[in-house]
């Protein structure tokens, strides 16, 4: 176990590397890719074709990552992400052709699950098991302001930068910034492995699932996250033209904005008034809440309060999923290799929402917006009866000295 400061340090400098690997990995994407359509020669839908198809590589790959982290440690595999992330990055600024640079797409979404949550919270994990469901509501607390810093920050280079340009400068930040923080913490992690060896035995959490119902609440559990995120990405790929669409017109862009502040706003109330909230109880209050606010757009139609508490809900849910996708695997399965199975969860969360926007558009152009809202809003509620049901199947989570 380490100090405070410590581990203050450590989620303070995941913190910083979860903003800019979600910054220049993830949420540039879109504010880029009109300029990288244009310079490569492809329709913009191609160049998000191409997103949609690494994100689902990028999750297939989350399973053996995650086994790697149990077996070297998180912060080892971050350290070595960050080279990757530097280097896709200058490959795909330096990309001839439409060929290099989906290859290069690709190996960024792969570097992607080496450096953002998934790691991260594996990271957190390993440094104090007990204390790591509340680092884990700190991290999501800071890593909620990456799209508030890189959309204005790629919208702004791009007026005077290429494309390519700015992902040079982007690559610069993940080999000079993101790498070192990432090698200290590796580094703190072995100082501090050593110590406790020596210096007294090392605690782990034991999980709320007794070993006989591990595999089917582990099916369950990722089921339920994956139909979840699912329901997510699917309304946040189409929000703001969607917004527009049902008449609500220019305020469509301020409402979807509502999004972001609203999942820092629902992580600082866990922090604050969260403490007595079970991990289960929150997935199951992430679900809820996403939900309701498809329901409320579904009732509401282009009311602008509806939509305003649509966002809200929406964002408020999001911001809470992302804490429960940290805290309940440890909470159900314990401390011990928690890597590979937060890695089996993400694979298949990761692998079905890459889908969601091209099977949400499908079903608004021969369906209508009203009956897709109806079928998205009943695989959320099936996600809320998996959450249910596993979180009735458990016992009191336990600390383990070994």
């Amino acid at each position: 176990m380490h100090s405070r400061q410590v581990l203050a340090g450590i989620v303070s400098a995941l913190g910083i590397t979860q903003i800019i690997g979600y910054g220049t990995l993830y949420y540039s994407f879109s504010i880029l890719a009109p300029g990288m359509a244009a310079d490569l020669g492809l329709p913009l839908s191609q160049a998000f074709g191409v997103f949609s198809v690494s994100l689902f590589i990028g999750g297939l790959s989350a399973t053996y990552l995650g086994k790697q982290m149990d077996r070297i440690g998180a912060a080892n595999i971050m350290t070595i992400g960050s080279v990757l992330a530097a280097l896709t990055l200058a490959l795909c600024a330096w990309s001839p052709s439409v060929a290099v640079f989906a290859i290069a797409i690709i190996l960024l979404e792969v570097s992607s699950g080496m450096v953002q949550y998934q790691a991260a919270f594996a990271a957190l994990v390993e440094s104090d098991p007990r204390t790591a469901s509340r680092s884990i509501t700190y991290l999501t607390l800071i890593g909620g302001f990456a799209s508030t810093i890189f959309w204005p920050i790629s919208a702004a280079l791009s007026g005077w930068m290429s494309w390519r340009e700015i992902y040079l400068v982007f690559a610069a930040l993940n080999l000079l910034l993101c790498m070192p923080l990432h090698f200290w913490i590796m580094r703190v992690g072995k100082t501090g492995s050593s110590a406790d060896a020596v210096a007294r035995p090392r605690d782990v959490v034991i999980g709320a699932i007794p070993p006989h119902a591990r595999r089917r609440a582990m099916v369950i559990v990722s089921f339920a996250f994956a139909l979840l995120g699912f329901t997510l990405a699917a309304i946040l790929a189409h929000m703001v033209p969607m917004l527009g669409s049902i008449g609500l017109g220019t305020a469509a862009v301020v409402i979807g904005s509502l999004f972001g502040p609203a999942q820092v706003l629902s992580r600082l109330i866990n922090m604050v008034f969260g403490k007595n909230l079970s991990p289960p109880g929150l997935a199951v209050l992430s679900a809820v809440l996403i939900v309701f606010g498809v329901l409320i757009l579904l009732m509401t139609g282009n009311w602008l309060p509806g939509a305003v508490a649509f966002a809200i809900c929406l964002g408020l849910g999001s911001g809470i999923n992302s804490i429960a996708q940290g805290s309940l695997p440890l909470y159900l399965f314990g401390s011990d290799g928690y890597g590979a199975i937060t890695g089996k969860m993400a694979a298949a969360r990761l692998a079905l929402g890459a889908g969601a926007p091209f099977a949400f558009a499908v079903a608004m152009d021969n369906l209508g917006l009203s009956l897709s809202l109806i079928g998205n809003a009943c695989l959320g509620a099936v996600s809320i009866a998996a959450f249910v049901a596993v979180a009735a199947s458990c016992r009191r989570p336990a600390i383990a000295t070994v």
